[in-house]
């Protein structure tokens, strides 16, 4: 997407590969298989290569690894763009995947793994992600587990690359300040030998719960950090935007109803944000905070209660319209660099097949309704949806179970 007076520009590349496309015994090889493409290539076979060559045009470059997809991206000054072009294709195709790397590397993942155990604040993502899904890809730690990460072979990563790696599942992003169709030449010319072959597809995720759940994880913390969160539906459903926007009314920004209530005045947290994730089959609304450890009991029913309210009472229009610019004005923000709207574009491709300019979105936001919000509000906040994830020094979760009731 051309943005002619940027100052920079972003080339992303985006896979169909995440760990809802892997097996219980490859759990973690998307995230792991990201890390080897800048392990070294034929043309650039260290690492050192790849990021001293980055380093030295200036270029700000990473990647990630979601669920669904993987992303690789090299953001630059724009008369660098065919140098960021030939690195970012070049460690997307031709990664060497030397054995002698892997085994270091295995090292870097599972500090990273560790990392994530000592962040209570984050791991309580992956363990709400756990207690909805269970024992199936969409439940899976993205990052995959110790044991499988020492296991995993030179040969898994060849076969899980031939079998998503594919012209069909990559989509290559341009965005900021370049020549549209001179782009076009050079990106088809840099990706013309990857190579075609049937695509694996994923497992479809499973939704089963009839009462409230709960799973509280031990760890001797100062804080106790909760997720209590609502199955939903999937990015393809027309309620997407209602849920949006109910997010956040409930938690959206230092004005939404649950910082309010429980930072302003309860007094009990630091963070306390809202959240609609959804995915290809699935999806889910989370409210999630770090909280005195002794005040588990109130927040909770304080969450609880504002679940009850949006279901029971139309948001006043004011609140509404507030809710609705917040959204929409922070997204216009959040485009200002090329990389945010490499990922803008590339996230709804990848996902969905359609990209929505920030104008329809903006539009699709602004025309949702009090009705609607309390709609889908009815809809969700039941007692087969709810659940809570927790992490503190809890050793009784049967103490919690009692707590969970819409």
């Amino acid at each position: 997407m051309p943005k002619q007076d940027s100052l920079a520009v972003t080339v992303l590349v985006l896979v169909e590969a995440g760990s809802k496309y892997e097996t219980k015994d490859i759990n973690g090889i998307s995230h792991f298989l990201e890390h080897m493409c800048f392990k070294g290539t034929e043309k650039r076979p260290r690492a050192i290569d790849i990021a001293s060559e980055l380093d030295g045009i200036g270029a700000s470059y990473n990647a990630f690894t979601s669920l669904e997809y993987t992303g690789y991206y090299v953001k630059t000054e724009p008369k660098r763009f065919d140098v960021a072009l030939d690195v970012v294709s070049d460690i997307y195709l031709n990664q060497t995947l030397a054995a002698e790397e892997i085994d270091k590397e295995r090292g870097v993942i599972i500090e990273e793994i560790n990392m994530y155990e000592d962040l209570p604040m984050r791991k309580v993502q992956d363990l709400f992600l756990e207690l909805l899904y269970g024992d199936q890809p969409a439940g899976w730690d993205v990052a995959g587990k110790k044991e499988i990460i020492q296991k995993l072979t030179r040969d898994d990563f060849l076969k899980y690359k031939s079998e998503h790696y594919l012209p069909q599942s990559t989509i290559i992003v341009v965005a900021g300040q370049f020549s549209e169709s001179e782009a076009v030449d050079k990106v088809k010319q840099a990706f013309s030998q990857i190579k075609l072959s049937p695509k694996s597809g994923k497992e479809k995720t499973k939704e089963e719960q009839e009462n409230p759940k709960t799973l509280v994880k031990f760890k001797e913390t100062d804080q106790a950090h909760l997720v209590v969160g609502i199955r939903a539906f999937d990015i393809f459903d027309k309620r997407r935007y209602a849920l949006e926007v109910l997010s956040d009314i409930l938690g959206g920004g230092m004005s939404s109803r649950l910082f309010q209530k429980i930072r302003e005045e309860m007094g009990v947290a630091y963070y306390v944000h809202s959240s609609a994730d959804l995915y290809t089959d699935h999806g889910y609304l989370a409210a999630a905070c770090g909280i005195d450890k002794n005040k588990i009991n109130e927040v909770t029913e304080a969450i609880l209660e504002e679940f009850r309210k949006l279901a029971g009472k139309p948001v006043e229009q004011d609140e509404l319209q507030r809710a609705k610019d917040h959204l929409t004005g922070g997204m216009m923000l959040s485009l200002e660099t090329s990389d945010s709207l490499a990922n803008f574009c590339g996230g709804q491709e990848v996902l969905t097949g359609k990209v929505n300019t920030p104008q329809e979105l903006a539009d699709n936001i602004q025309a949702v309704t009090s009705e609607e919000i309390m709609s889908v509000a009815q809809d969700i906040f039941r007692n087969d949806r709810l659940n809570l994830a927790l992490i503190g020094p809890f050793k009784d979760k049967n103490e919690f179970d009692k707590l969970l009731r819409l």
